[in-house]
């Protein structure tokens, strides 16, 4: 009786490691055979409250600066204020008790394109703003409003701006699903990545940046975009395309491949062609937050840097 049990709960088993890899083979894309580097496992990052309310955005219309942080209770020597700080705010339709989210119209000091075309595509895009933390008012009775900083991202200073604060609505995610690194080209919603916060050029995993859709193009909170770059980005990089153009790759080898040549630097070996090579997934983006054109997102998933001027299409993750 208990070998045939045994007998019985093997052959279970073995059922059930067949059906497993049934099931499993039938999720893997025609024409791959998939490895732990061609689909590596995607484990996110959640976004915390500060990535959600510290990530800034974009707007085409340029916001009204007609309320705006004056001073503080430290004023003058204190021109940079933080959390618990009492600071006074000028403008009018305070009331007590009420919250203001205080904003940065910013301007970028470099004047270095990371990509080329890009400070036309800002320009198009709309006007960078850094969100710079949250105030509560305390007393309107002076021709002064005093509020309070409850939160702050960055030291609040004179000048910034001030709009009602708005709850920002959560972020929900999926459990660890494989990563397809070279899947092709869709007709999906795409963009592209304009700028990183703090006008950074390369994100890594956590990281904030902005992509060029937003809610006109049907983008709203919790899509998850995948970041692509083709070969062709890097060939037209003046820094990575310096590889490209390494005269000898290998000294013992007889004929050595050409990238793209031009009549006086091809070589006696094969042509290489960089749009030929398939495209490669850099990384996985959330939407945390999303404005007419423009969708600031958070990388949660990154196998190499994802740069400005690497294109974004959506990812139908379930």
């Amino acid at each position: 009786m208990k070998k045939t049990g045994l007998f019985l709960l093997l052959l279970a088993t073995a059922a059930w490691a067949q059906s497993a890899a049934d099931a499993a083979s039938s999720d893997v894309p025609q024409g791959t055979a998939p490895t732990s580097a061609s689909f590596p496992t995607e484990r996110v990052q959640t976004p915390t409250y500060a990535d959600l309310y510290c990530a800034g955005f974009i707007s085409k219309q340029i916001l009204p600066d007609a309320n705006f942080v004056a001073g503080g209770l430290q004023t003058p020597t204190t021109t940079k204020f933080v959390r618990g700080d009492l600071i006074y705010m000028q403008g009018t339709g305070y009331t007590a008790g009420a919250e203001y989210e205080i904003v940065r119209a910013l301007r970028d000091v470099n004047e270095y394109e990371t990509f080329p075309g890009q400070k036309k595509v800002l320009k198009e895009t709309g006007q960078p703003y850094e969100e710079v933390g949250r105030v509560k008012i305390v007393d309107t009775r002076s021709r002064t409003t005093i509020a309070q900083i409850e939160y702050a991202c960055d030291g609040v200073n004179p000048g910034d701006t001030a709009i009602p604060f708005a709850e920002k609505p959560s972020v929900t995610f999926h459990a660890p699903i494989h990563f397809d690194r070279f899947l092709p080209a869709s007709n999906k919603l795409s963009g592209r990545v304009v700028m990183g916060k703090d006008f950074d050029s390369a994100m890594g995993t956590g990281h904030k940046l902005y992509i060029n859709v937003g809610a006109n193009q049907g983008v709203k909170v919790g899509d998850f975009f995948r970041a692509v770059r083709s070969y062709e980005a890097d060939l037209r990089d003046p820094v990575d395309s310096l590889s490209f153009k390494a005269a000898i790759a290998e000294d013992t080898q007889k004929k050595t491949p050409s990238v793209d040549p031009h009549m006086f630097t091809k070589t006696n070996g094969p042509v290489i062609h960089v749009r030929d090579l398939p495209r490669r997934a850099v990384g996985e983006i959330v939407v945390i937050s999303v404005t007419p054109t423009t969708a600031p997102g958070m990388v949660i998933f990154s196998m190499e840097d994802v740069h400005a001027g690497d294109g974004v299409e959506l990812d139908q993750v379930q």
